[in-house]
C-alpha cells in the first residue's frame, strides 16, 4: 500500500493525470500479483524439486544396480569364452 501511494504521489506529482496514475497502479498491481512469486511458491516448488530430485536419485541408483548386474554378467561370459578358446589352442 505504501508503494502505490509513494507511485501515486509521485505520477501526480509530474502532472500524470489522475486516471492515468490510477491505470498505471492497477496494471502494476496486476503484474505483481500475477508475475512475481511468492514465499509460498517458492517454498512450494523447493518441495516439488526435492521430491523429484530423490526420485531421480533412487532411479539412478537403480539403474546402477541394473549396470553393474550386466557387466559382471558380460565379464563372465567373457572369461567363460577366453577359457575355453585356451582349451582348444593348447
Amino acid at each position: 500500500m505504501k508503494m502505490d501511494l509513494a507511485l501515486y504521489q509521485a505520477l501526480m506529482s509530474i502532472s500524470v493525470s489522475e486516471q492515468k496514475a490510477h491505470a498505471v497502479i492497477e496494471a502494476m498491481e496486476s503484474d505483481m500479483h500475477t508475475l512475481l512469486a511468492t514465499k509460498k511458491d517458492i517454498s512450494t516448488l523447493e518441495h516439488r524439486l526435492t521430491a523429484e530430485i530423490a526420485q531421480v536419485r533412487s532411479e539412478i541408483a537403480h539403474l546402477d544396480a541394473r549396470l553393474t548386474i550386466r557387466m559382471g554378467v558380460m565379464l563372465s561370459a567373457t572369461i567363460g569364452v577366453l577359457i575355453t578358446a585356451m582349451k582348444f589352442v593348447h
